[in-house]
């Protein structure tokens, strides 16, 4: 079986802490991407600085984007991302998400033509986070000693379990693996979702509508989500209300996203 190209495109928004341990956890891939993507919503110097070191130091391809802070425009950070990747498919990941070291192979071997996927997330305590060291510190050893939860999606088991199918449950950006070509399909992230919240389960269903459905996945392509206090979801309901309304229209394509950007030459 051949395996496609990756490009990791891991979203950021001012948690240079968090995305250094996220991508020490990249850096420690037993297979690399062909790219590692950060895709920044507008973060302040310091995640610049902190990205620059991190570019001189671990032994990653790595290309920061970046837009001026106008408040939660995450999806057109990512779609400026997709439209310049150069891999035949996508992993989103988002930047308090640690990824098990055999993340990247795990969604090269997943990856199938006709579907996305769906991999799940583990739980880092806020109190525990920020000592956590990835490679290093072991999810069931944190789960014993109360510092994390999610067992069951946060253990690499000896095979995978892998449901098909086309439920609302669990879409979730911060883990999924796409087909760029499906992506461009669908016209990307759907840029009139202003605020946190509810722009990948958008996405999701617009590749449902696209006749693919997905493969949701336990034991493999983990991550371990670095838990903080939350981010504002003043904006909520009027993305439920956009949401409800691709459900019902059945739409594919959004009108405002990839479509919006330059490729790249």
């Amino acid at each position: 079986m051949i395996h496609p190209s990756i490009s990791l495109i891991i979203s950021t928004y001012d948690r240079p802490g968090a995305l250094t341990k996220v991508l020490a956890g990249v850096a420690g891939q037993v297979v690399q991407p062909l790219e590692v993507m950060l895709a920044d919503d507008g973060s302040a110097g310091l995640t610049r600085s902190v990205v620059d070191k991190l570019t001189r130091e671990l032994p990653l391809s790595l290309r920061h984007l970046w837009h001026k802070n106008l408040g939660f425009r995450k999806t057109i950070i990512l779609n400026e991302a997709i439209q310049q990747a150069r891999g035949e498919y996508i992993v989103l990941l988002d930047g308090d998400c640690v990824p098990h070291r055999k993340f990247i192979r795990d969604h090269q071997e997943l990856a199938e033509s006709g579907y996305w996927v769906q991999g799940r997330r583990s739980f880092l305590t806020e109190q525990f986070s920020p000592s956590f060291q990835p490679l290093r510190n072991r999810f069931m050893t944190c789960w014993l000693r109360a510092r994390a939860s999610g067992l069951f999606k946060g253990i690499r088991w000896p095979w995978p379990i892998v449901y098909r199918n086309q439920t609302q449950r669990g879409i979730v950006g911060c883990n999924m693996g796409v087909w760029r070509e499906d992506l461009i399909l669908i016209n990307g992230f759907d840029e009139e979702y202003e605020g946190w919240g509810l722009e990948d389960s958008d996405l999701g269903n617009r590749l449902y509508n696209l006749g693919r459905p997905r493969k949701f996945v336990y034991g493999r392509a983990i991550v371990h989500h670095l838990n903080h206090r939350e981010t504002s979801r003043t904006e909520l309901s009027a993305n439920h209300d956009r949401l409800q309304a691709t459900l019902e229209s059945g739409r594919v394509r959004c009108q405002s996203g990839l479509s919006t950007h330059q490729p790249i030459s």
